[in-house]
């Protein structure tokens, strides 16, 4: 029991810095162009996100991702102890890997260290054969397809309302844009933790599974109890919507300066394209169950909309550091869980 509730906190800790390392994903072009304060802004994004809570339950009647982040292991191949200390090593790696990336102003993705620390923890106990290479596979490909679609669709979404308000009185539209960035921030602080919610609630529903496969299942209290991801308990969704809430409000603003400032120079219009075309990629992979990077959805769509101006108006070299610290991630953070599965088995 000590171990299982040690998992769930470390990943309800886990989905609080996951709250302040993306805050800046639906908050930095409403900071950047002023429409909200900082302080404004994340407490607009973190009320959202918790919204999301309710979106999932009542109109989409489930959490896909978490369903997908579930099957990424093999959970059969493991005793429910095993299991455990898998989640828990990845749990620990994923937490490591987003304070450093925090600390240094990379918007890398919490999902894809998440991911990576608990494939990298069990492949440290079970070999490659443990892990569902199509889920990974998926995972992994949508780290370049991600971008490209919010890339892609920012430029869309930009020609089209470029061409909508070519005529139109310039001090009519910067009044107007203020007040749709506000829309288009809000759906995409709901998306955001529609995304990135359910990641750590697959988490625990595995913690959950392991700890009911290794004990006398009659002596399990009813709310811990648990067999698949789609019979979970209200109690685990709505912790880590309120996490990852809480978590937004206590912000990311070196990651703000180099997702709102770094990347290109936004204005109103440009910040509410941006934002919609991230909303729009992260509904579509909600919708089929892709955990997908927010960072990464929004950075591809900061881009398009600064290349519609020119492509010299975005910043190549920031965005190919970046890119390198998405590519390394899962890697690196499947090496860390490695070496910390390995450790905790030491000690015990």
């Amino acid at each position: 029991m000590v171990l299982l509730f040690t998992v769930i906190i470390l990943a309800i800790a886990f989905d609080f810095v996951n709250g302040f390392h993306d805050a800046a994903n639906s908050i930095s072009t409403v900071v950047v162009t002023k429409v909200l304060t900082p302080v404004q802004a994340v407490l607009w994004a973190s009320f959202f996100n918790f919204v999301a809570f309710f979106y999932a339950k009542y109109i989409t009647h489930g959490f896909k991702v978490a369903d997908t982040i579930a099957k990424a292991v093999n959970k059969d191949a493991f005793s429910g102890e095993d299991l455990l200390y898998v989640v828990l090593a990845g749990i620990i790696a994923a937490i490591i890997w987003n304070l450093f990336t925090w600390w240094r102003g990379i918007p890398s993705s919490s999902s894809h260290t998440l991911i990576g620390g608990f494939a990298g923890a069990a492949i440290a106990l079970g070999g490659f054969s443990v892990i569902h290479s199509t889920v990974i596979v998926t995972i992994v490909l949508f780290i370049f397809l991600a971008p490209l679609i919010g890339f892609v669709a920012s430029i869309v979404i930009t020609l089209i309302t470029m061409h909508i308000i070519k005529r139109g009185n310039p001090m009519k539209i910067e009044k107007w844009f203020r007040r749709m960035q506000l829309v288009s921030s809000a759906w995409l602080s709901l998306q955001h933790g529609l995304n990135d919610s359910p990641k750590v609630m697959g988490i625990i529903c595995v913690a959950l599974i392991a700890f009911n496969k290794s004990v006398d299942p009659a002596s399990i209290p009813h709310w811990l109890q648990l067999e698949e991801v789609n019979g979970v308990h209200d109690w685990v969704p709505f912790a880590c919507f309120a996490a990852i809430a809480i978590g937004t409000m206590s912000g990311g603003w070196k990651i703000i300066k180099t997702m709102g400032n770094k990347i290109t120079k936004i204005q109103q219009v440009e910040g509410f394209c941006a934002q919609t075309a991230g909303s729009i990629t992260l509904t579509l992979t909600e919708h089929f169950g892709i955990p997908v990077s927010t960072s990464h959805v929004i950075t591809g769509s900061i881009m398009g909309v600064g290349s519609v101006k020119r492509l010299s108006a975005v910043r190549w070299g920031i965005t190919i550091d970046m890119l390198w610290a998405w590519i390394l991630t899962i890697p690196v953070s499947a090496l860390l869980a490695m070496g910390i599965f390995w450790t905790i088995r030491l000690i015990n």
